[in-house]
């Protein structure tokens, strides 16, 4: 069966950092692109950023360009979300997800997720 179980989150007071992992199994990690998306409580919501299992190229939300990276290591189907300068708003469960069919949207019904990791931000 497919899994993508995520861990990592914490409460971190503003301008801290979090790493964030997720172990996928259950499908050819290297042919699917890998990324994370995020819930809010009372929020839609929001991609944060996502990586081709293939060739590595990645791509961020305008929100968290320059302060999240985005990586992984095909070998042991991990992904990882590392997080700098995190602001209050960052706050949210962070959900590890599988585009199976390369469409290259996070909110796509046809791709696989988990449940996700917390993180909260103080100000």
């Amino acid at each position: 069966d497919v899994q993508l179980q995520a861990s990592g989150g914490g409460s971190v007071q503003a301008g801290g950092s979090l790493r964030l992992s997720c172990v996928a199994s259950g499908f050819n990690f290297e042919q699917y692109i890998i990324g994370w998306f995020r819930q809010a409580p009372g929020k839609e919501r929001e991609g944060v950023s996502c990586m081709d299992g293939y060739d590595g190229k990645t791509v961020y939300a305008d929100s968290v360009k320059g302060r999240f990276t985005i990586s992984s290591d095909s070998a042991k189907k991990m992904v990882y979300l590392q997080m700098i300068n995190l602001k209050p708003e960052d706050t949210a469960r962070y959900v590890c997800y599988a585009d199976r069919l390369r469409q290259g949207k996070w909110d796509s019904p046809n791709n696989y997720w988990g449940q996700g990791t917390l993180v909260t931000v103080s100000s």
